[in-house]
C-alpha cells in the first residue's frame, strides 16, 4: 500500500510539473524540533505545489515533496512524503505573505507510521521565487522504534528554511 501512495504522489507530480501556471518547486533546511531533535541531527528536503489564485491576494492548490531526517548517534535516517492541500494569502501592498499546507504525511521507513501533515509558514515574496520560514509538523507513531511493548505517538516537527521558484 505504501508503495502504491509513493507511485500515486510521483505521478501528481509528474503530471502537475507538465502545466507550468502556478507550479512551483524548490527546498528547505532544518532544525529538527520535538521528538524529532532527539533522533535526528537536520533535516532537508523538496517542495513542489501547484496553486491557483481564487481571489486577490489567496491561491490554493495542492502541494507534496520530501522531507529527509538525518539521524545521529545510533539512529537511522527517515523521511516522509507529504500529499497537503495548501493556501496562502499575500498581503496587499506588501511583500509578504502566510501560508499553510494540510494534509497527511507518508513515512518512507518502515516502524515509522505516516500521519498528519501541517506546516505553516510565513514569507517574503519575490517576482520569481519566495523565501519563507516554517515550521513543519507530522503527528506519527514511532511503533517499535523505541518501545518494543508499545507504540509511542510522536510529533516529528522541524523549523525550516526555505526558498519556492515559480516556474511559468
Amino acid at each position: 500500500m505504501k508503495k502504491l501512495l509513493l507511485l500515486g504522489a510521483f505521478a501528481l507530480l509528474g503530471g502537475v510539473s507538465q502545466a507550468q501556471t502556478g507550479f512551483k518547486l524548490g527546498g528547505h533546511i532544518g532544525a529538527p524540533v520535538g521528538d524529532a531533535s532527539s533522533v535526528s541531527s537536520f533535516t532537508l528536503g523538496v517542495d513542489a505545489a501547484y496553486m491557483w489564485n481564487v481571489t486577490k491576494g489567496l491561491d490554493v492548490g495542492i502541494a507534496s515533496g520530501y522531507s529527509h531526517f538525518f539521524g545521529k548517534d545510533r539512529w537511522e535516517d527517515f523521511g516522509f512524503i507529504p500529499l497537503a492541500a495548501s493556501g496562502k494569502y499575500r498581503f496587499n501592498g506588501l511583500p509578504l505573505f502566510v501560508g499553510l499546507d494540510l494534509g497527511g504525511a507518508i513515512s518512507t521507513k518502515d516502524g515509522i507510521d505516516s500521519g498528519i501533515y501541517v506546516y505553516p509558514k510565513v514569507g517574503f515574496q519575490l517576482p520569481k521565487a519566495e523565501l519563507y520560514l516554517g515550521y513543519q509538523n507530522i503527528g506519527s507513531e514511532r511503533g517499535d522504534w523505541e518501545r518494543r511493548d508499545r507504540r509511542v505517538d510522536s510529533n516529528f516537527g522541524a523549523i525550516n528554511l526555505g526558498v519556492n521558484f515559480f516556474l511559468k
